[in-house]
């Protein structure tokens, strides 16, 4: 599936994060919601990007945004990162698998990010650092595609600010 461009709506989800509770979009109606996908836990940029969203995340609370991060892998898997990175922000698990045990996700391939990959000759599934602003009505406000981790979750921050 194509992403999805700012003025659209974004996608329906209901996802568990790393406590096995519940985050559904609809959950979140007229508030902010940064949902920033990252490709695997335990990763060097992807810990990094982690930490500084969640370091921020009290100025995102003030902006009015809550901030969720988005990859494949159980919550297990979330919960075991964000035991040992200290994170607060909720991790959800789009953890679905197909009948030949291989990822499957629903959520990242409705936004977009679900995409081929190629390294050294070998092609394979996996997600494209990518995050989505939702506005307080549902619809996307803003996407930053192949995000580079360095300076990212401020320039987040400073489109709500």
């Amino acid at each position: 599936m194509p992403l999805i461009e700012p003025g659209k709506r974004a996608p329906a989800f209901t996802l568990k994060d790393q406590h096995g509770e519940k985050h559904a979009l609809k959950a979140y109606s007229g508030r902010h919601v940064v949902l920033f996908f990252y490709p695997k836990d335990m990763t060097s940029g992807c810990t990094r990007e982690a930490h500084d969203f969640d370091a921020l995340s009290g100025k995102f609370d003030k902006a009015g945004a809550v901030v969720l991060g988005v990859s494949i892998l159980s919550v297990e898997s979330k919960k075991k990162f964000a035991d040992k990175e200290s994170l607060r922000i909720p991790l959800l698990a789009d953890d679905r698998v197909n009948e030949a045990g291989k990822p499957d996700p629903v959520v990242c391939a409705k936004y977009g990010v679900w995409v081929e990959k190629s390294m050294y000759g070998r092609t394979y599934m996996g997600i494209v650092r990518t995050t989505y602003l939702i506005g307080p009505d549902g619809k996307v406000v803003r996407r930053w595609d192949k995000v580079k981790v360095p300076g990212h979750a401020e320039a987040v921050l400073a489109e709500l600010t």
